[in-house]
């Protein structure tokens, strides 16, 4: 068997995996090596231990004490916990963690494409976890997922089918559409979306279901203006649409920037919900208690956790003689729109050359 070369920068310390790489094994056979055990032959145990010299390999205290046998940590990677979406995430899935007696290691992408997330991942296959959960709804990082390691069982939560991995994510596109088909019951059709970044997954969605939501109505959707998830860019984006008589109802991706545009209406005079109609996404815990009280689509981070630890388990249980099937399908939790005040019917703001219909 040729052993298959080894591209390593020198700012990124080896992992089990470049030497199983360069030494033509699994890592599995490495982990034997490391630990001493009798079941592999001379001729590879060299090999292994040469290819450790040669990348200067230096295995993780807590991986050597782990192996032979199945460790109770899962690892998690993560980011920008800053937001909302994603710290709540990462609190469900090590909430599930914890009640099916597992601890939980965290690697945090220092960046959001390919070799970052392959770092973290390497970080986390050092400390043995029995699996690993990715938390990062970001079109750079699929790419990083379909070239996991051989065996290691992994879940990603918010993702889109079609990495390989099995995926564990609110149904955004549901959600965008009921937001906006609530809209439009109180006779609304100028719906403006103050979309999330372009890079990011639930803004695709978001804008998917507000679009179709449009369709299926009989309207033109306008082009949705993209934000950045901050209360900052909602305020920038309501203080332009206070001007906009044609403006009756505005769908923001997410509460901080609905958070935003109230700021903004409320300067410029126009009033939520007697002029314009807001809806948000996320369900912030402070969202009932703005002025008015924001209705938002709820999403349930909770369920997203505990569907995340129970697809891996079943993946890590899958590995043990006489477990499960390996197969764990795409999983989709559904969201809930959370009426509040900011929504009202259709009252005319003034001319609006544009019309409604």
């Amino acid at each position: 068997m040729t052993p298959e070369p080894v591209r390593r920068t020198s700012a990124r310390a080896a992992v089990i995996q470049d030497v199983a790489r360069l030494a033509g094994v699994s890592h599995q056979t490495v982990s034997r090596v490391l630990n001493d055990s009798p079941d592999v032959s001379a001729k590879t145990r060299e090999r292994v231990l040469q290819a450790v010299r040669q990348l200067r390999y230096r295995p993780n205290a807590m991986a050597r004490g782990l192996a032979g046998r199945r460790s109770r940590i899962v690892g998690v990677v993560s980011f920008d916990t800053r937001l909302y979406g994603p710290a709540s995430t990462l609190l469900g899935v090590e909430r599930a963690a914890r009640s099916a007696g597992y601890g939980v290691s965290i690697a945090m992408l220092e960046r959001l494409d390919d070799a970052g997330v392959r770092s973290a991942i390497g970080t986390l296959i050092q400390q043995a976890v029995a699996g690993i959960v990715v938390i990062a709804p970001h079109l750079a990082a699929a790419a990083a997922l379909r070239n996991l390691p051989d065996g290691m069982a992994a879940v990603v939560a918010e993702m889109e089918p079609g990495t390989g991995v099995p995926s564990i994510s609110v149904d955004q596109v549901t959600g965008a559409r009921i937001a906006v088909e609530h809209l439009l019951a109180l006779g609304h059709r100028h719906v403006v979306h103050l979309s999330g970044p372009g890079d990011r997954l639930e803004s695709h969605g978001r804008i998917q279901g507000w679009r179709e939501a449009l369709r299926d109505a009989g309207l033109v959707a306008p082009e949705p203006i993209t934000g950045d998830w901050s209360a900052h860019c909602g305020y920038s984006a309501g203080l332009r649409l206070a001007a906009d008589p044609c403006v009756t109802a505005v769908f923001a991706g997410n509460d901080q920037m609905a958070l935003g545009l109230m700021r903004a209406f409320d300067e410029r005079g126009v009033r939520v919900p007697h002029d314009v109609s807001i809806v948000g996404f996320d369900d912030i815990p402070e969202a009932e208690f703005l002025c008015p009280p924001l209705t938002t689509i709820r999403q349930d981070f909770d369920e997203v956790g505990r569907r995340c630890i129970a697809a891996l388990l079943r993946l890590v249980e899958a590995d043990v003689p006489g477990g499960p099937a390996r197969a764990t399908p795409d999983s989709t939790v559904a969201p809930a729109l959370m009426i509040r005040a900011s929504t009202a019917p259709f009252r005319c703001r003034g001319e609006c050359a544009g019309g409604h219909g």
